[in-house]
């Protein structure tokens, strides 16, 4: 999903006034999103291609006919390595909680075996509904589109909802919070060395406190963070410009090609001039 913008380290869902919600058809000829996180429950419909979705640390390659769902706060990452399509629904969880007001309380989980099951189908349908009701906008659209969708969030709470225990979300809260001052930070500055020293002052740890805080919540350490963000901009550029590899290096401060090389090629298990290639033939 191609999300990669300077905020977008914590989502802000830009959400449709007459809809209450985010709600498109995605069409991406390739893109590369690092970990980020929305106050929003988020549904992937695949309709073609495939999209690699990280959540937690835990991989799921999403292929034409599934759908996944990313719950509030799940430190998420996407890779679409080939062109796809897919319907994108964003739920801010403010509304959800017009209905469901414990809603924090528990998570929806479904998941790729799910995908022949009877009300995974249905939530399908749903989806598909709303994009055609989306698609045609008729003088009942917005009547049409809000009665779908919270009949998708009933739906959702009846078959899929999960009750979690023991949970100090006040706690969890808090230190996303912190997190989101340190990814900020990041996003702002990426293009240049940043010592740890630094970075560890944003959110008010000691260094060694701070190293340890970042990997639990991020998975990878603050520098693989830091190469990861630029690797996504390099990533953009590489298939929407003509620009030189070396000068788009060097517009997003990746100066070490050696390692650029390593980290491109683990993640798009090709060459950049290959993927170029690719992506212009696609």
């Amino acid at each position: 999903m191609r999300l990669l913008k300077s905020d977008n380290i914590y989502e802000i869902i830009d959400i449709s006034k007459e809809m209450n919600v985010k709600f498109y058809t995605s069409i991406d000829k390739g893109s590369y999103v690092p970990n980020h996180w929305h106050r929003a429950i988020e549904i992937i419909y695949l309709l073609e291609g495939e999209l690699l979705v990280n959540i937690d640390n835990k991989s799921l390659l999403l292929k034409a006919g599934q759908c996944i769902l990313i719950n509030i706060n799940e430190i998420h990452s996407t890779r679409c390595s080939c062109k796809n399509k897919a319907i994108l629904l964003q739920i801010p969880i403010e509304f959800v909680q017009n209905y469901l007001p414990d809603v924090e309380q528990y998570v929806f989980a479904i998941n790729d075996k799910m995908d022949n099951d009877e009300n995974v189908n249905k939530l399908k349908n749903y989806l598909l509904s709303m994009q055609k009701v989306n698609d045609e906008r008729n003088e009942e659209f917005r009547l049409n589109f809000n009665i779908l969708l919270l009949q998708l969030i009933l739906h959702l709470n009846r078959n899929f909802r999960i009750k979690l225990f023991s949970l100090n979300l006040k706690q969890k809260n808090k230190n996303l919070e912190r997190l989101n001052l340190i990814l900020q930070y990041i996003s702002m500055n990426y293009k240049r060395n940043i010592s740890l020293e630094e970075i560890a002052k944003v959110a008010i740890f000691q260094p060694k406190s701070f190293c340890r805080f970042f990997k639990k919540y991020m998975g990878i350490t603050f520098l693989e963070y830091q190469n990861e963000l630029r690797l996504a901009y390099i990533y953009h550029d590489l298939i929407e410009t003509n620009m030189p590899l070396y000068e788009i290096l060097e517009k997003h401060g990746f100066t070490n090609y050696k390692l650029f090389r390593k980290m491109f090629k683990k993640h798009f298990e090709d060459t950049p001039m290959k993927i170029r290639k690719q992506m212009a033939n696609n």
